[in-house]
């Protein structure tokens, strides 16, 4: 089964927030200019970005490509009832554990039922959007806030759990000394409204290829 291909959208706000952080931060004074155009990029739709996310963990980029479109191709229309009737066995043999199947159905369980209010999130608060996706088996905090900035481009998230950006607050404020998320943390109030945008950058600063969802 093929999934339509995945529309490009990056954030309205993006310009300002450079300004903002260039003015505000010494740091990204200097980041930013050296990115040029590149920006964060919205891809695919909800369902499936979380799906990618459980489908990815603890393997290879490469090796989840794989599991990934092989899962992908078992059902005739990727929603989350078709993934509902797939069984146990065939998604195993397509290269997921147990665990993963499990986590799966959970989430097609989720959106089938609307238990995760996917119209309304253009209105709720980031917390809550969180709170609803933890509660899918399988989704932590971090997974949460990696949706927040990649999916639904929210302009002010502050993922703590992240060990790239603990790094990259370390190499490019600390002289390269380890960091506490309370350090991390007050780095961070100083990008406020646009933390996802610095936080965009600080990844950057460490590996030049943009990361996408």
């Amino acid at each position: 089964m093929a999934l339509k291909p995945p529309v490009e959208v990056t954030p309205d706000y993006w310009d300002e927030a450079c300004k903002h952080l260039v003015k505000r931060d010494r740091v990204m004074k200097k980041l930013i200019p050296q990115f040029g155009e590149a920006r964060l990029q919205s891809r695919g739709d909800a369902f499936a970005t979380l799906a990618r996310s459980i489908v990815g963990q603890q393997i290879s980029v490469k090796a989840a490509q794989s599991v990934w479109n092989r899962w992908v191709a078992l059902a005739p229309k990727f929603q989350p009832a078709a993934v509902l009737a797939l069984g146990v066995e065939e998604q195993r043999a397509a290269g997921l554990s147990a665990r993963k199947v499990e986590y799966l159905r959970d989430l097609a369980e989720h959106f089938a039922s609307g238990q995760v209010h996917v119209r309304q999130w253009a209105q709720m608060d980031d917390e809550a959007i969180i709170e609803e996706l933890v509660a899918i088996r399988g989704i932590g905090r971090w997974t949460a806030e990696m949706f927040l900035i990649f999916h639904l481009m929210r302009p002010n998230v502050m993922p703590l759990d992240d060990i790239g950006l603990l790094k990259g607050i370390s190499v490019n404020y600390f002289s390269g000394e380890p960091v506490s998320r309370a350090e991390a943390r007050e780095v961070g109030d100083a990008w406020a409204p646009y933390r996802s945008v610095a936080v965009w950058y600080i990844w950057r600063s460490l590996d030049p290829l943009p990361v996408d969802y």
